[in-house]
């Protein structure tokens, strides 16, 4: 099955690397875990990207099962550009100027 490259926003990038370590800090076998859902979950976007609804405009989401985040992103036909890792329940749409 073909794959997209995927690219990270800076901020969405420093927004995984921050949950990550919180996660580490509460519970190792948590971040694990997170770590790994967040793995397959990128893989299942690189997929298929189209697959996940629409989300603010031209932008689509895909919501972690286990844990309280959404990977927002953008696609092309060579790319998919994640802008962001959000908590779920917290300032929906800040990252709107990322685009």
């Amino acid at each position: 099955m073909t794959r997209i490259a995927v690219r990270f926003h800076p901020e969405a990038e420093a927004e995984y690397l921050e949950a990550l370590r919180w996660y580490r800090e509460r519970s190792p076998m948590t971040a694990v875990r997170f770590e790994a859902e967040f793995s397959r979950s990128v893989e299942k976007i690189q997929q298929a990207p189209e697959r996940w609804p629409r989300y603010l405009g031209d932008s689509r989401r895909f919501l972690l099962h286990q844990f309280p985040f959404e990977i927002v992103y953008q696609s092309s036909a060579s790319l998919v550009l994640v802008l962001a890792v959000a908590h779920g329940h917290r300032r929906p749409g800040y990252w709107r100027g990322r685009v």
